[in-house]
């Protein structure tokens, strides 16, 4: 069980604590629904955690293996639905290293798709994912 904790700073930023290491980060509004966008918006947040825990289950499936991934990295694509104002749909673009084999690319492709926070998404947000691999 982790604990994480968050202070309302007014003018809608936040300052979010993560329990165990002490880190903070801030969030604050979009400008699309009354904020400054001075931050990461809450469902931001969404976004860049379902791109780092897609990273983070391939990293410990690679680990496993034998595989290196390091340099691969992630872009999302955030698109809201207006109502109910919710994410509508998450766009995950994965780049992985060019040197991985015929074999490992699906075994790597299918064990993104079980990431936790994948798993915890509402069924109505769409979550496509595409990977290109690349010499870094």
């Amino acid at each position: 069980m982790v604990t994480m904790t968050g202070i309302y700073e007014g003018d809608k930023h936040c300052t979010l604590t993560h329990g165990p290491s002490n880190t903070q980060i801030h969030t604050d509004a979009p400008k699309d629904n009354n904020g400054r966008g001075e931050a990461f918006s809450p469902t931001d947040l969404v976004g860049a955690a379902l791109g780092s825990c897609i990273l983070t289950t391939m990293a410990i499936y690679a680990e496993k293996n034998g595989i290196d991934i390091k340099g691969a990295s992630f872009q999302v694509t955030k698109k809201m639905k207006l109502s109910p104002r919710m994410i509508a749909e998450l766009e995950v673009a994965i780049t992985l290293p060019a040197h991985l084999t015929a074999e490992q690319r699906p075994a790597l492709e299918e064990i993104a798709h079980t990431c936790p926070v994948t798993r915890s998404l509402n069924s109505e947000v769409k979550i496509p994912v595409t990977f290109t691999y690349q010499s870094f």
